[in-house]
């Protein structure tokens, strides 16, 4: 799972890859990177962490999310100042938004106006999928003189009539809501305004437990659209010993760090969650889609397991932590043996018959 940051200069956004990743990138007020940065979160999950106390595992697997760091965009020059390489294969946007004041550091249109930079950056996107688009319309329409197949054709048709009318209005494809093949068509153009978007707002610290999405025209947290952080105090917790981090998220009025409730986001927003499998040798959490049949999670271990699939011993996170064994599980009816066509639920733990 791979998400894009992106943002205007000096919105916060390398200080918030920091944070997410354990990277040290340069975030001083009086310098920029024009560099994409890479780097990789360990996934936060309480019910995996205790469930390596029980089995004391030789090695611990978190799952993990990539985070890219785009350099800032430039009003204007979406396509060109944008690093389209990588944006366009995330699977989803992070976009920080600068709702902080700080005297040294003018924002690049004047005064802090985060509607505006949310505005600003879907315009940027549209216009970068619009020459995309454009481009791929008169292709098609150089090949009609050969003759178009069945799929050219309705590829002409979705662009031309549904996704290019859009563009042109300035809407998000994003917000289209198309489904069935036509999201699976417009998805294979990587095209930037039709991805997952995450707007991550970086409010000052003394807001960072009060503010709330709603206030900068996006919808409530659990609509996976906005949250609110305060990136330089959360990068400041995040390397702290955890003793002290409780101490300080208690004396700013927060239950948990940002950093958790964006990654938990994260997954809301692309549709996945976890699954467990536990053992001596590894406890590990696998990420896949909400829906996914035991068949295609056994894939995400091991194409082996696909392939040579027979049945799924499945039990819950909670009831194997509660009886201490998945024998003890089995002996209680809580470890059931469930076929290819089960659909894996977030938080249970998974092992898989097979013969290959």
């Amino acid at each position: 799972m791979q998400f894009g940051i992106l943002g205007l200069p000096k919105a916060g956004k390398t200080t918030l890859f920091n944070t997410l990743t354990a990277a040290a990138e340069e975030t001083g007020k009086f310098s920029a990177s024009d560099r994409t940065h890479v780097g990789v979160a360990r996934v936060p999950d309480p019910r995996l962490a205790r469930l390596r106390d029980l089995y004391r595992p030789r090695r611990y697997v978190p799952a993990t999310v990539e985070y890219v760091d785009i350099p800032g965009l430039q009003r204007g020059e979406g396509a060109e100042s944008l690093d389209l390489g990588r944006l366009r294969t995330v699977d989803g946007l992070l976009h920080v938004v600068r709702a902080f004041t700080d005297p040294e550091i003018p924002h690049p249109d004047g005064a802090v106006d985060p509607r505006r930079d949310i505005e600003t950056i879907d315009l940027e996107l549209i216009l970068a999928d619009h020459s995309l688009v454009e481009r791929r319309l008169e292709r098609l329409g150089k090949a009609a003189k050969r003759g178009l197949s069945p799929q050219e054709v309705r590829e002409e048709q979705l662009l031309g009539e549904v996704v290019l009318p859009a563009l042109e209005a300035e809407r998000p494809l994003r917000t289209l809501g198309l489904a069935g093949d036509d999201e699976k068509l417009v998805r294979g153009f990587q095209l930037l305004s039709a991805k997952p978007l995450l707007v991550v707002v970086n409010v000052d610290e003394a807001e960072v437990a009060t503010a709330r999405p709603e206030e900068f025209g996006l919808g409530p947290e659990a609509e996976g659209r906005g949250l609110v952080v305060s990136a330089p105090i959360e990068l400041e917790i995040s390397r702290l010993a955890p003793a002290e981090q409780q101490e300080f998220l208690a004396d700013l009025g927060l239950a948990e760090p940002s950093l958790d409730r964006l990654i938990r986001a994260c997954y809301r927003l692309l549709g996945v969650h976890s699954f467990f499998t536990v053992g001596d040798d590894e406890v590990r959490a696998w990420t896949i889609r909400r829906g996914t049949v035991a068949r295609e999670a056994a894939g995400v271990i091991h194409s082996d397991l696909e392939r040579g699939f027979i049945r799924a011993e499945v039990v819950a996170w909670d009831d194997l932590l509660r009886l201490g064994s998945l024998a003890a599980c089995r002996d209680k009816g809580l470890l059931r043996l469930e076929g290819k066509e089960y659909v894996v639920a977030d938080g249970e733990v998974v092992h898989v018959r097979f013969n290959v």
